[in-house]
């Protein structure tokens, strides 16, 4: 996986902590992202206040491109925040596919409103051989 970090310096020690939160919370789907982006922007200058925006943007092979964003004091709280928000929609997109992959099929679903009332959520009955 590439990983880009913009907006801060090389020798920033939170680029260690960045890499390892990313490679975390990315290998846990069964799709290996491509490429990821980290970039932080202050947002309101030297007023003050919260204005470090940090956003995630992660690149998926067959899937669309998740972006998430945070907002913080400093750059360590805002990617905090942000990769919260990735991982949340990380889930929902893991909970969205396995919902659609356990939905009954429309065949399955015909054949159940065929069956005469009761006998559709019985199984099959089964009957063993004896053998002599």
């Amino acid at each position: 996986m590439t990983l880009v970090m913009e907006g801060i310096a090389l020798d920033d020690p939170l680029r260690a902590h960045i890499e390892d939160k990313i490679t975390a919370t990315t290998s846990r789907g069964r799709l290996r992202p491509t490429s990821a982006r980290v970039a932080f922007t202050d947002e309101n200058g030297p007023k003050g206040g919260p204005g470090i925006r940090c956003a995630i943007t992660v690149e998926v092979p067959r899937r669309p491109t998740v972006h998430a964003n945070g907002l913080g004091d400093t750059p360590r709280v805002a990617f905090d925040a942000a990769l919260a928000a990735l991982e949340h929609e990380l889930e929902r997109d893991r909970g969205r596919r396995r919902d659609v992959a356990r939905r009954p099929k429309k065949y399955f679903v015909a054949h159940q409103g065929l069956t005469p009332d009761g006998e559709a959520a019985l199984p099959p009955l089964r009957r063993r051989r004896r053998s002599a």
